[in-house]
């Protein structure tokens, strides 16, 4: 026997498989890795997360900034990680942003490479890990989460 192949009528082309509509409504939306928790706010809009920073400024509690793309890989890995350290953290508030939905914010934290974690108090940048060095992220947290 020869390799296994499929006759020409029993192949699906690429516009075949671009045009098929999930099995069930909503499909897609269920497995996205980007779903965040009740732990972690997403910011869609620049107002939504301009109020949030505004409204954390002036407390010592520690904010934690994920900056995410859809498209990137190690974003993907990263989220399981910051979901654990969200429920384990519960004084801290976590923030994810998509740069390609705020990319002002993107700008304004000078970034340039992802995913970025960046650690604030009262309203200043405290430290940043960039990459996914998860060992590093769960130090910063240790040294930031109940410091004064």
């Amino acid at each position: 026997m020869g390799a296994n192949t499929s006759s020409p009528s029993h192949r699906f082309s690429l516009k075949d498989l671009c045009s098929r509509k999930p099995l069930t409504p909503g499909f897609e939306s269920d497995i996205s890795p980007y779903k965040v928790s009740p732990l972690v706010v997403e910011m869609k809009k620049n107002n939504q997360w301009k109020s949030r920073f505004n409204a954390l400024k002036d407390t010592n509690k520690l904010l934690v900034i994920e900056f995410t793309a859809k498209w990137c890989g190690p974003c993907k890995s990263l989220e399981p990680k910051l979901e654990e350290l969200a429920a384990k953290y519960t004084d801290v508030e976590f923030v994810k942003i998509d740069v390609d939905v705020l990319k002002s914010v993107w700008k304004e934290y000078n970034l340039h490479a992802l995913p970025t974690v960046v650690f604030m108090k009262r309203g200043q940048e405290v430290d940043r890990v960039v990459g996914l060095k998860l060992d590093e992220i769960e130090g910063k947290f240790h040294k930031y989460a109940y410091s004064s």
